[in-house]
This record gives C-alpha cells, structure tokens and sequence, in this order.
C-alpha cells in the first residue's frame, strides 16, 4: 500500500505542484524583469522631462532655484563649468560631491553612479538662461532587487497559498484512491488464487448508485467477473463430477445388471424344476423375490442412464401414464407392504411421448424415497396433472421431508439425509427429467413432501381411453 501511494503521488501531485511551481518562477521571473524595465524607463523619461524643462528655461540657476526643481522633481542637479572642470552649485549635500567626482560624472552622461549611498542616472544638459551653462542632472534610480521584490512578492504569495491548499487536497485524494485501488488489486489476488463469488464493497467511493466513476465501474465489473468465474467454477465441476459419476454408475450397474440377471434365471430355474414344491399362491415368496430383482433392475437401469449418452438410451414412445403408474406400483409394492406404508395412484388419463425405461426408473426411484421417508403408517400417492403448459408427474409423502443441513443441494449425487443412503436416486430422476425438457423440483404444503418431475408441453400425447382411468390401491 505504502508503495502505491507513493506511486500515485509522484504520478499525480508532484507533476501538478512542480507545474504550478514553474509557471509561478517564470510569472516572477518575467514581473521582475517588466518592473525594472519600467523603473528604468520612468527614470529617463523623468530626466528628459527634466532636461527640457532646463532647456527651455530663461532664469538664473541660482542655489535657491536649483532647491525648488530638487524638491519638484526628486532629481539632484549639480551646475558644471566644462571650461574649468568645477562644480559651482549642488543640491547635494555639502561634501559629497567635490570637482573630481563632478569631472568623474560628466564624463559617464548616460549612465548609472552611486553617490552617497543611492543609484541616480546622469544626465547633461546645457541651460539657455541669462547665463548659459551645464547642468548634470542626477536622477535617483530605486534598487532593482526592491523593484524585482516588490513585483515578485504577490505573486509568490499567491502561488505559495495555492500549493498549499493543493497538495493536501491532492495527497487526501490521491491516498483515497490507493486505498480503493489497493482494496481492488487485492481481491483480484484472492480471485487469481481461486476465491471466486465473493464481492468487494467499494467502500471510499462516493455516495451514489449505480457506481459513477471509473474505478466504482471497475469494482462493479471484478464483482461480476468474480461471481461469473464461480459460476463457471462450478459448472464445471458439476459436470466432471457428472461425468466420472456416469462412468463409475456405467461400470458398477453393468456388473451389477449381470448378477441380478443371473439370479433371477436362477429363480426361474428353481420354479420349473420344482413345481411339486411351489409355495401356495398366498405366499408367493418367489414371486416378491423376482419383483424386488425387477426393482434393483429399475434402479440400475437409471445408473446407467447417467453414463449413456441420450442417443443410446431407450427412444422415445407413447406411455400411457395410468399403466405406467401401475408398473410401479407392482414393483413397489412390496417395499411399502414390508413398510407398512400406504401407497396408492391417482385415476389419470395422461398420455405421454418419452422414454419409458428413465421415466420408470426416475418414478421408482422417488417412490422408494418417499416409502422410507414417509415411515409405517405414513402415506405414499403417485399423480399426474396436466396443463395445456406442462404436465407434473408427482410423489407425495407424508414424511417429515429432507433434513434441514441437506436441502440446498439435495438434487446433487452423493448428497443424501438417509445414514445407508448413497445420494444417487435424486440425480437420477433429475437427469432423467432434464432428458425430457423438464425439470426436478420439491416442496413442503400440509404436513406433505411433493416430489414432482415437470415435462413441457411437448411430451403430451392424445389420451388414451378417453376418460379417467383407474387408480391402484396397495396398503
């Protein structure tokens, strides 16, 4: 931070202050300069004045007359006989000039001497009075360090009240803007570092929304890309999770179809062998043995489901939703029995267009979810409602519904509330659903947990029979 504030204060203040500073030196500098060229040409143009008025003069230079032009005009005059080189009358205090330094004076007419202390410009001028003579006139020059001080001085206060005010408005602002620029340099850090989602509140901004300057849009864009870039994240995850989920479900439930197939040949095998020792029909003990294989079958259909690419699974066609419904309920049947639960279907005459296997498979999958939820002397319904939009295939239990820890991601594989389950059930339905063009959805209303698979408009077939069919009843 250190760092980036000093940075910022040579880029941006000591570039304006040194700026300021010199077009203040060359404002001085040029005043200093006009001043004295002014004080220079007051004083010639107060001597030719002078040397004018003395020209045109008709009087005697006499001591009292040269007292009065001195205090008239500020200017000094001393009267100078060429012929015998001698001062004959000053304005000068006595013993300051005597006849050399006089001879020293006229011989520089035109410039500059010091006498008794002060700068005077000389000048000659040759009266026409009754008596003609020379006159040098000594006009008094002010310092040009005064002169160059006096106009340098306003402006050198003006500039040092400027800088001032402007460097601790600039060092307040640039410090402002390292500190935002900093907060923004650091969550950019965490984003290159992988924390994706969180956002930067851009807290030394000013007061107003949406974000009015450029680096207010900058934090609103790394936001934005942040939440976008944990979005992805995820997505992406999500699908390598899918895949190596659908490539382990593949391997594992094409092993598993295998000894399910063998054991129900064995079965089969066992009844044609012995017909003597068939159970009474009451207790067709082979006959549940077969239906809870058929069961593991439907399951391990739906895993396989999710390591198949859709143009491998089973194609689409007409289901009639009432026999569907009735498939179910005979290989679910047992479970619920065993259970002690209440299962029964709604009449429907819903006719569907999809891929029957999945959708079994996904229904199964919900119905035994809802047979463990819903307990002994719980209650399990399956039902399809159709609108002219969608049509919602729907598990109902009167079960206490998923636990609170797990319900935001209780759709994802492996996420389960059951202690012996694996979590692949709801991703199964779910894919199954998303096959379809609809979606996998769950609520609380009543006391009840709903489980709904919602396909569009588009699986709606012409319904079959006409009129409702008949619901099934297991208790």
């Amino acid at each position: 931070m250190t760092g980036t504030v000093s940075s910022l204060s040579r880029q941006l203040v000591l570039p304006v202050a040194g700026l300021v500073l010199a077009a203040v030196l060359a404002n001085v500098g040029f005043s200093a300069w006009l001043a004295t060229q002014r004080s220079l040409a007051a004083a010639r143009a107060g001597q030719e004045q002078v040397a004018a008025a003395l020209e045109a003069a008709r009087i005697a230079l006499s001591p009292q007359v040269l007292d009065t032009l001195q205090r008239l005009t500020g200017s000094h005059f001393v009267v100078w006989n060429p012929a015998a080189r001698t001062a004959d009358a000053s304005t000068l205090p006595a013993g300051t000039i005597d006849d050399r330094r006089a001879a020293d004076l006229a011989d520089t007419v035109g410039a500059s001497a010091v006498i008794d202390g002060r700068r005077y410009r000389i000048g000659l001028v040759r009266a026409s009075g009754v008596r003609p003579e020379s006159v040098l006139v000594l006009t008094p020059l002010a310092s040009l360090a005064r002169t160059a001080f006096d106009a340098a001085w306003p402006v050198l206060a003006v500039a040092a009240a400027t800088l001032a005010v402007l460097v601790p408005i600039g060092l307040r602002t640039t410090g402002r803007l390292a500190r935002r620029i900093g907060a923004v340099e650091r969550h950019v850090g965490r984003i290159a570092a992988g924390d994706f989602g969180r956002r930067l509140e851009d807290a030394g901004a000013p007061t107003a929304a949406p974000p009015v300057d450029e680096l207010g849009r900058l934090v609103d864009g790394v936001n934005r890309m942040s939440t976008s870039l944990g979005s992805l994240r995820d997505t992406l995850v999500a699908g390598e999770r899918q895949r190596l989920l659908g490539q382990l479900a593949a391997g594992f439930a094409h092993e598993l179809r295998n000894a399910i197939t063998g054991a129900r040949l064995a079965i089969e095998l066992h009844r044609r062998r012995c017909p003597g020792s068939a159970a009474p029909a009451a207790d067709d003990s082979l006959g549940v043995a077969v239906r809870q294989l058929d069961i593991v079958a439907e399951e391990v259909r739906g895993l396989l489901a999710l390591g198949r690419p859709a143009a491998e699974a089973d194609q689409p066609s007409a289901i009639v939703v009432a026999d569907l419904f009735a498939e179910i309920l005979d290989l679910t049947g047992p479970r619920s029995d065993h259970a002690g639960v209440h299962l029964d279907t709604a009449p429907t005459a819903v006719t569907l267009h999809g891929r029957h296997d999945s959708l079994r498979a996904a229904l199964v999958n919900l119905v035994l979810n809802a047979i463990d939820a819903a307990g002994a002397g719980g209650k399990v319904s399956l039902a399809a409602r159709a609108t002219d939009r969608r049509v919602d295939l729907v598990v109902e239990d009167t079960g206490p519904g998923p636990p609170e820890a797990v319900r935001t991601a209780l759709m994802e594989p492996f996420v389960t509330g059951k202690p012996e389950g694996i979590g692949l059930g709801l991703a199964v339905a779910k894919a199954v659903a998303e096959a379809h063009g609809g979606t996998l959805s769950w609520s609380r209303a009543d006391g009840c947990t709903r489980f709904a698979i919602s396909l569009p408009e588009q699986t709606l077939a012409a319904s079959a029979g006409g009129g409702h069919l008949p619901g099934n009843t297991r208790s």
